[in-house]
């Protein structure tokens, strides 16, 4: 039983066995319309404009006829995408963060958040005004008392003899070594800044690369700075390691005192802001790079010089608006009174000598505070004697020079 083959012809005119293929269906075109400015319109924009009832204007993109069937569900899935992403984008934009405004920023405000921040922020060291170590403060108290002691005996002895037989040669002793003792006071009070300074110029830079852990070392490099850089308060110098705010006030003869050991006719401290964060070094001797520990609470002794930003004198008592705010931030009046403001600063970039104790702890190198005040030694050259540091010692002769490039 045969069964029979069917054949068919192709457009040729010969005929070939089997079925003919079914005719296969062309692919859509898309058309190279121009896509219409729509000036962020959602409704105006072809397809997606239907989802929220928008008319069609003319001139807009054609396509091909949609796909029924999973395709067409999947590019409405993908289109209900875009428009709610569309939307919140657009909401966010116009209406900005909840609880804010549109219009100018308020600047007072932000920098009253920024001194806030600044303040509250644990990395930060707020060094006291006093924060530098005198001469007073370094010597011996029991010295100091025991010298006043021997003081007060002589002076009764050499009185009783006087009265007694009226031979004043000790008396005369003791005015004259007393006197002598208090000139070295004051000599050694005036000078001991600059001492301190030139211990620390004259003290040997040591290289990082061969010092030993726990060495006391003096390092002399460039500052870059660490995850937590600070701002200037008053010129608003960025990308500082150390600042320092100061306002002096001249007390005249009815003037009122800037703090209550001012006396008159003498520049009085008023307000001072002295800051210090942790910072890097880049040592000039072996270019090794080393984490200075000035931060969160550090000890720091700073040797920076402050420049006047602000006089106001008696002939010009025009203040500028910036120190106007700056006073109104902190609350310190601004009545008719001789002032000085005075500010200094380390940026990035500047040369520092930095004393302390190295550190060094899985790879990573630091200078660290030393665990006790460190004695400068008996000055000859300029007679003045012992005096110590505590802390991290930070010298900088170069905070404003402003050709200093940063790294």
């Amino acid at each position: 039983m045969s069964s029979r083959i069917t054949s068919h012809q192709l457009n040729n005119g010969l005929y070939v066995s089997g079925r003919p293929e079914p005719p296969k269906e062309k692919p859509p075109t898309m058309s190279s319309t121009a896509v219409p400015y729509t000036g962020g319109d959602i409704k105006k924009s072809g397809e997606l404009g239907k989802m929220f009832d928008g008319p069609r204007k003319s001139g807009q993109l054609t396509s091909g006829p949609l796909r029924t069937g999973s395709m067409g569900s999947g590019n409405m899935a993908h289109a209900s995408q875009i428009s709610s992403h569309s939307m919140n984008r657009v909401g966010s934009l116009s209406g900005g963060v909840p609880g804010s405004t549109s219009g100018p920023l308020d600047s007072s405000a932000s920098i009253k958040s920024r001194t806030t921040s600044m303040v509250r922020n644990n990395a930060v060291t707020h060094l006291s005004p006093d924060g530098t170590q005198s001469f007073f403060r370094s010597f011996p108290k029991l010295v100091f008392w025991s010298m006043v002691l021997l003081f007060m005996m002589g002076f009764i002895a050499a009185v009783f003899i006087l009265a007694a037989v009226g031979n004043p040669i000790l008396l005369i002793v003791v005015v004259v070594l007393f006197a002598i003792v208090i000139v070295a006071f004051a000599w050694n009070v005036y000078w001991d800044e600059k001492a301190v300074n030139k211990f620390v110029s004259e003290y040997p830079d040591a290289e990082l690369r061969t010092a030993k852990d726990g060495q006391f070392v003096k390092v002399s490099g460039v500052v870059t700075c660490g995850n937590v850089p600070l701002e200037s308060s008053f010129q608003r110098v960025p990308r500082c390691v150390y600042t320092s705010t100061s306002l002096y006030e001249y007390r005249g003869w009815d003037s009122k005192p800037a703090n209550p050991t001012h006396r008159r006719f003498t520049w009085g401290l008023r307000s001072a802001e002295r800051h210090a964060v942790d910072f890097y070094i880049s040592d000039f001797q072996s270019g090794l790079r080393a984490l200075v520990k000035t931060g969160y609470g550090a000890r720091v002794t700073p040797y920076v010089e402050e420049s006047v930003v602000i006089d106001i004198n008696q002939s010009s008592k025009d203040m500028s608006p910036q120190f106007k705010r700056w006073l109104a931030e902190r609350n310190l009046s601004s009545d008719d009174r001789v002032m000085q403001l005075k500010e200094g600063y380390i940026k990035e970039g500047s040369s520092v000598s930095v004393m302390g104790v190295v550190e060094r702890n899985d790879n990573v190198l630091k200078i660290v505070p030393p665990p006790e005040a460190v004695p400068t030694g008996c000055r000859w050259t300029s007679c003045t004697l012992p005096t110590s540091v505590d802390g991290i010692v930070l010298r900088c002769e170069d905070s404003s020079n402003p050709d200093v490039i940063p790294v």
